[in-house]
């Protein structure tokens, strides 16, 4: 294999200019792959107006409260939390301080996390594998359709995928000289992950541990000191915030949302832990031993509402087109390129490339398909990276031994396994150009067979160029609608409608049947944030100064909107779908009779909301909240919006 690189020529003046012209197509070719990267996920970024407003609504009230802002706060008065740690609003958080609250000051920072996962996973592969490797892992991963959902919205996955691809990088580093620092630097990087989406994080522990144990250099007494070391770095790097929260007094803080005790630690372990991987979630969501979903709605089996669990899960309609578009093919090459390097030293660099995204990808993948718990298409964009990771350094290894007969069949089969699965996929759309999937699988029999003869002159180019348009044809197409397509609310997917989808509400984005989506005005619901209109707007600032929070809604969802269009606190009753116990019932009476909330918002869709306000449980606080409210409190419609002056009490 030819590694190309960047470094100035030290050889003698013949090679010169065959060297600097290589490394100009090196910098033009780094460069349209990050500018490129860019452009795709800026173009029309403002079409996702709020995005997950649950999210911005909060990064709204980090930009004018410090406080909320260290808590991450749905609201600026801090009332409550969302249900995540802070650590993906604190960016954005900063960048709405200083440029305004908007949908491109909450946006663009997302898109740089974007921009720098494909720089960061280029640096790491074209150290071991060659520039043009290099540039092809960095290409999958922006190409990826769940990929580019996330990296333009503002869910916590931009920040926890860039993290999880540094803690490789230095992982690597450590493989290479074996310095402390390196480890520690891996455990800060898993720690801050933490701090982003909590446990998941932590899927990556395992290819992080077995790599470095197995392959760094020196004694096994001293890499496993090491990892003990970047244990202790994990711990500090994340433990410094839940000490904080949980030292903190509760009386001078937010209740942390999603949990039943007012815990950082019940939610880790609960809401956010075991509860997804066994589907006994408490806290946001019915218990699933109780035989209900999140939506209210029976489990069916192995899951429910979020489809059926098992091996093929991520082959399956919902996800397929997300993400697995080259699993298949990345696998392949990835065993393919183990056994070509088999025979190197046990500290071979490469081998511990492909044994970290390698565990990485089947760990990740394992969960994420027996999970019975919450689980929504985009989670899947955490195994973009080590999709893009397999297929480039893979087929750099392969493409390097194509002197053999058999590695060039092997080529040939990854390019058929792309085409034809790629053919399968675009089949589930038949709508979505139609033609499409037809070019994909003759060019894909036409390129595979094309790898067979590789070592020929003139075939090469041909193979390659061919191989690449099949495997990324379909994916370029889904991602190019993901950045024309409106995708807002609480679940979201990329790409075209495909039958067969499973979860509460259907598909994201206009015209795709999903709730989420931004659909008018209207008091929101749990999976779509509120969309006042003017009319609601002006009453809720009308004397706004005089209150703590405008108005209180049951549910995040429903009183993120009227908070963003209004620039004043809304409470957030119970959480993101109204479930959790905060405020108490009398707790909201205190802060009525002290005239602090002006306006009680009704009208909102969804389990606990205001248009059912005994929702699924009514001893629940918001129930009884809302029962309260409509027993001593007069309601006026205005634009469809139901709202109770809380400061004019009947009789």
């Amino acid at each position: 294999m030819t590694t190309l690189t960047i470094d100035p020529p030290l050889d003698s003046a013949p090679r010169t200019h065959a060297h600097a012209k290589n490394v100009l197509w090196a910098r033009l070719s780094l460069a349209t792959l990050l500018i490129g990267t860019g452009v795709l996920y800026l173009w029309n970024l403002s079409t996702n107006g709020w995005a997950n407003s649950f999210y911005s609504a909060a990064i709204q009230a980090g930009s004018e409260s410090w406080k909320a802002w260290f808590f991450g706060s749905s609201d600026m008065a801090n009332s409550i939390t969302v249900d995540k740690p802070p650590a993906s609003l604190w960016i954005p958080g900063i960048s709405a301080r200083i440029f305004g609250v908007n949908s491109w000051s909450i946006l663009v920072p997302e898109v740089l996390m974007g921009v720098a996962s494909v720089a960061l996973l280029y640096l790491i592969t074209r150290k071991y594998f060659g520039h043009w490797a290099g540039i092809l892992a960095g290409a999958v991963l922006a190409l990826t359709p769940v990929a580019a959902l996330m990296f333009r919205f503002d869910n916590p996955e931009a920040l926890l995928i860039l993290l999880m691809i540094a803690a490789v990088w230095s992982l690597m580093k450590a493989v290479d000289d074996g310095r402390w620092r390196w480890l520690i630097l891996t455990g800060v990087f898993i720690g801050f992950g933490f701090l982003t989406k909590q446990l998941q994080v932590m899927l990556i522990v395992p290819a992080l541990s077995v790599t470095y144990l197995a392959f760094g250099p020196r004694g096994w007494l001293r890499r496993l000191g090491q990892l003990f070391a970047a244990l202790g770095a994990m711990i500090v790097s994340a433990g410094w915030w839940i000490l904080a929260v949980e030292l903190w007094p509760t009386s001078s803080r937010p209740y942390i949302g999603g949990s039943q005790n007012n815990s950082i630690l019940e939610l880790t372990l609960g809401y956010n832990g075991f509860g997804r991987l066994n589907g006994n979630e408490t806290g946001a969501v019915v218990p699933g031993r109780s035989g209900m979903g999140e939506m209210g709605g029976p489990r069916g089996p192995g899951g429910g509402p979020w489809g059926e669990t098992g091996w093929l899960r991520m082959f399956e309609p919902a996800q397929a087109g997300q993400i697995a578009w080259l699993i298949p093919t990345g696998l392949l090459l990835a065993v393919v390129a183990a056994v070509l390097i088999g025979g190197a030293r046990r500290t071979e660099p490469r081998r511990a490339y492909l044994v970290v995204w390698g565990m990485w990808l089947l760990v990740t993948m394992g969960v994420f398909s027996f999970m019975a718990g919450i689980f929504h298409q985009y989670y899947t964009a955490a195994l973009a990276p080590a999709v893009a990771a397999l297929v480039a350094s893979g087929g750099a290894v392969c493409w390097s031994h194509r002197g053999r007969l058999w590695v060039r069949i092997a080529l040939g089969a990854s390019v058929w396994i792309a085409a034809g699965w790629g053919f399968v996929l675009l089949n589930r759309t038949p709508d979505f150009v139609p033609w499409l999937r037809v070019v994909v699988l003759v060019v894909g029999l036409l390129a595979g067979a094309a790898m067979v003869f590789a070592n020929l002159r003139g075939v090469a180019g041909a193979a390659v160029t061919g191989a690449i348009l099949a495997g990324l044809a379909g994916p370029v197409a889904y991602t190019i609608d993901t950045v024309t397509t409106e995708k807002s609310g609480s679940i979201i997917t990329a790409g075209p409608r495909v039958e067969g989808e499973f979860g509460p509400g259907g598909r994201g984005g206009p015209g795709q049947g999903m709730p989420g989506s931004r659909g008018g005005d209207g008091p929101g619901g749990l999976l779509r944030g509120s969309t006042p209109t003017a009319a609601v707007v002006e009453k809720l600032n009308a004397d706004a100064d005089r209150y703590t929070w405008v108005a209180a809604a049951v549910g995040s969802m429903s009183a993120s909107g009227y908070q963003l269009e209004s620039g004043h606190s809304v409470m957030p009753i119970g959480g993101f779908n109204g479930s959790d116990p905060s405020p108490a019932l009398a707790e909201f009476q205190k802060l009525v009779a002290e005239r602090r909330i002006h306006y009680f918002l009704g009208g909102g869709g969804g389990p606990g909301m205001g248009g059912d306000p005994m929702g699924t449980d009514s001893e629940r606080p918001a129930s009884s909240i809302s029962a309260w409210v409509q027993e001593n409190f007069t309601a006026v419609t205005v634009d469809g919006v139901t709202m109770y002056d809380l400061t004019q009490q009947t009789g």
